[in-house]
């Protein structure tokens, strides 16, 4: 049976940690482990998934959970509520709801005080990872036959009924994650009529019949060109000269987003060097099967600017593409021919991979996420193949490994803090701390243990990088990289538990940390008031206009976010009230710009466009909290007014709120089909409109969606997995099975605390 672990790790010379490994999350399968009847238990989710995948795709993240409850002797000792069609809501009703949430989530809780889950749905996660161990030879070192044995499970279990398979688990097929998943399968050990349910042979027939993979988007591009199946002349330009041009000039690397930076550095030090793997007798059977021509007579140069409709999101400018063509036709042939590719291209190289091996460096070899992890892994194998900084990657390779009952899958990196902060805040809420004194008091212990202690090492900004010091980000202390909304959060969570008896909650964070936290939110301010999510906003919005990807929009550059500034407004509010002392024109003056943000990006529709969860409903909680703390009410503020009919005017009829992923690419809201409801989106819309002030005006709304999450909640306390509720990139949906404990709970106590009941 697989098992999670908490918290393992010894320092030694590839392997070592800042905190102790404080929030690492590991997984070990023991063959001999677990009765008949736990394997059962395991084997019987994993089916009830599968037969069930086609109306829930996202799991429900069962394994551990699992673990977790039989290790702490759980068992629901409150009976179920059930609130009847004319049955007033009371408050002992209520409360026992709220408590049943609260006994369940509570031993979900790890002994170092975060809540583990998964944190993935996009699937180019894992395959990228299973290609580089393929090309290094350390595929079956690393996973052994029981991890092969669960990544094909997680192919097959989300491979469309198409054939093919989405950009994410909920999405329409797509060339590339098709493409990629085929590739990994075969690598895997499937021949091309293998796999569950003959998967292979409807992959392949569904990349054929969309035009093979030279239709393949630009990433692709490049892992098939790393890979041999693909060549590099059917790439657009990634020039590691790059790295070289001066601080001024518009397209600097200090002024991109900060994961396009690092997705594009390991991409160009490959592109510069022409890498190419090892051209097994498999590299030539996909050759010869991945495309409608053959191999040799393929037009490369026509392929560059090829991409399937399927994967097109965002089409390039005309500009962007004479841009590509200059570059291929008049700037590449001379960087890679002498004497230029000696003077000026092998160095470009070298300035790349010093920056590959600082950020790595910076991140304990985490790196900044799943994608850049396989590309900079890979890269330093290229570098030296028996290096130590190839072996420091390996050794962290488990952090990103995911074990559910849809098989293994590769997490974005972990969101460890973020999950944690919102959990312990659902919690405090509740109003039970005589209850969970212990669960509370280990969830402030981490948050404090995962505080960002320093800032990056050496000359930083020389490293285009940004101070971290006082942050939090959003997994774990050894990832290193700020996050303004998770470092909100976790000053909120610290300001809290400051205000609580210490014999219950423990130790309060010293003043200095807090101050080191608020310092690195108000560097994040931009002149329009609104906060970036990693770095200060440095460059100009008409740079993308040239971004190279055609699956994502928004990637260049960084921009301000609603969430980050009203997780920030949040955040100051409280900490103006405790240390008043503290820079508080300069915290008084940020809150008012940050307002003003939030008011002038309202939609016309009331609502505000959520960047990382689904979608304007998200936005709209989040929007109404920060302006809520800074003091605005229904009666004063019209943007509040405002998002209170939108909320008002989407609830269905049965009192929940329900909103389709598709509202993220769309940028306008689309709600799910059959007028279903998701817990998740009724308690965010329950939450937002209790800080508007719907109490006072009408409860109506508020009692109906509380009857709905009283009424949907399971028998052990839990509530149903439904549809995935987080986003990155407009495009790409990520999946937080948290979230359905989190929020729903938070609501019940939010809504028991505020509307007065029998």
């Amino acid at each position: 049976m697989w098992k999670l672990k908490i918290g393992e790790g010894v320092d030694g010379p590839y392997l070592y940690s800042t905190n102790n490994y404080v929030g690492r999350q590991t997984w070990e399968f023991d063959p001999d482990a677990g009765t008949p009847e736990e394997r059962a238990q395991v084997e019987e989710a994993r089916q009830n998934f599968y037969m069930n995948r086609r109306l829930v795709k996202p799991c429900g993240d069962l394994l551990w959970r699992m673990q977790f409850l039989r290790e702490k002797n759980f068992k629901q000792t409150i009976p179920p509520v059930t609130i009847e069609d004319v049955e007033q809501i009371s408050y002992e009703k209520t409360t026992k709801a709220l408590r049943r949430a609260v006994n369940f989530f509570s031993p979900l809780q790890a002994s170092d005080g975060h809540w583990p889950a998964e944190n993935t749905g996009p699937l180019f996660f894992l395959p990228p990872l299973v290609f580089a161990l393929y090309i290094t030879g350390h595929l079956n070192t690393v996973f052994h036959a029981e991890h092969r044995k669960e990544i094909l499970r997680y192919i097959y279990y989300h491979q469309n009924e198409d054939g093919g398979w989405g950009l994410h688990i909920e999405g329409h097929s797509t060339m590339f994650c098709t493409a990629l998943s085929y590739i990994c399968m075969r690598i895997l050990g499937e021949g091309p009529d293998g796999g569950l349910d003959n998967a292979c042979a409807r992959a392949l027939k569904w990349i054929l019949d969309h035009g093979s993979v030279t239709h393949i988007p630009s990433w692709g591009k490049t892992w098939l060109s790393i890979l041999g199946i693909f060549d590099w002349s059917g790439n657009n330009p990634m020039p590691p000269e790059f790295w070289l041009l001066p601080a001024f000039f518009p397209m600097h690397p200090a002024k991109m987003w900060c994961y396009c930076r690092m997705v594009y550095m390991p991409m160009s030090y490959l592109y510069g060097k022409r890498f190419v793997g090892p051209i097994t007798p498999l590299i030539q059977q996909l050759r010869e099967e991945l495309y409608l021509q053959p191999y040799n007579e393929i037009n490369w140069t026509k392929a560059r600017h090829s991409c399937a409709p399927e994967d097109l999101y965002y089409p390039h400018p005309l500009i962007q593409n004479l841009m590509w063509d200059s570059l291929y036709i008049l700037v590449e042939p001379f960087l890679t021919c002498w004497p230029l590719n000696k003077l000026i291209r092998e160095k470009a190289v070298q300035i790349a991979m010093k920056h590959i091996h600082y950020e790595d460096e910076n991140s304990r070899y985490i790196t900044i996420g799943c994608v850049e992890k396989a590309l900079c892994m890979l890269a330093c194998w290229v570098e030296d193949p028996d290096g130590d900084y190839f072996k420091k990657h390996l050794a962290r390779i488990p952090d990103y490994i995911w074990v559910a009952e849809d098989g293994i899958k590769m997490n974005g990196f972990g969101s460890q803090e973020w999950d944690t902060g919102f959990a312990v805040q659902a919690l405090l809420a509740s109003n039970l701390t005589d209850e969970i004194g212990p669960v509370l008091k280990r969830g402030h212990d981490f948050i404090k243990k995962s505080q960002v202690k320093d800032n990056p090492s050496g000359d930083f900004k020389k490293m285009h990088r940004h101070i971290s010091k006082g942050s939090w980000t959003f997994s774990d202390q050894d990832h290193g990289w700020q996050v303004s909304d998770c470092t909100a959060e976790g000053l909120k969570c610290c300001l809290l538990m400051s205000m609580l008896p210490q014999e219950i909650v423990g130790e309060k964070q010293e003043p200095e940390r807090l101050y080191d936290a608020v310092n690195v939110l108000l560097s994040l301010q931009s002149k329009n008031g609104g906060l970036a999510a990693w770095e200060p906003i440095g460059a100009s919005e008409w740079l993308e206009m040239l971004n190279p990807t055609e699956l994502f929009e928004n990637i260049v550059i960084e921009h301000e976010y609603v969430e980050c500034t009203s997780s920030a407004i949040s955040a100051l509010v409280l900490f103006k009230k405790l240390y008043p002392g503290h820079r508080q024109r300069e915290i008084e003056n940020f809150i008012t710009k940050a307002v003003r943000f939030l008011e002038n990006i309202q939609m016309p529709d009331g609502s505000w466009y959520g960047n990382w969860g689904v979608c304007f409903t998200y936005a709209s909680w989040f929007a109404l909290r920060g302006l809520a703390a800074a003091g605005k009410t229904y009666n004063n503020c019209p943007a509040m007014r405002k998002s209170v009919e939108f909320l008002l005017r989407t609830q269905r009829e049965n009192g929940g709120w329900g909103e389709s992923y598709k509202s993220c690419p769309d940028k306008k809201y689309v709600p799910l089909e059959e007028g279903r409801s998701n817990l998740v989106h009724t308690a965010w819309a329950m939450m937002g409109l209790i800080l508007a002030g719907q109490v006072e005006r009408d409860p109506t709304p508020l009692h109906c969606a509380a009857k709905l999450i009283i009424n949907s909640q399971l028998e052990d306390g839990d509530f149903p997995q439904q549809e995935i509720t987080g986003v990155f990139l407009r495009n790409c949906m990520l999946h937080y099975p948290l979230n359905k404990n989190i929020y729903p709970l938070w609501a019940l106590a939010e809504y028991r605390k505020w509307v007065p009941l029998p």
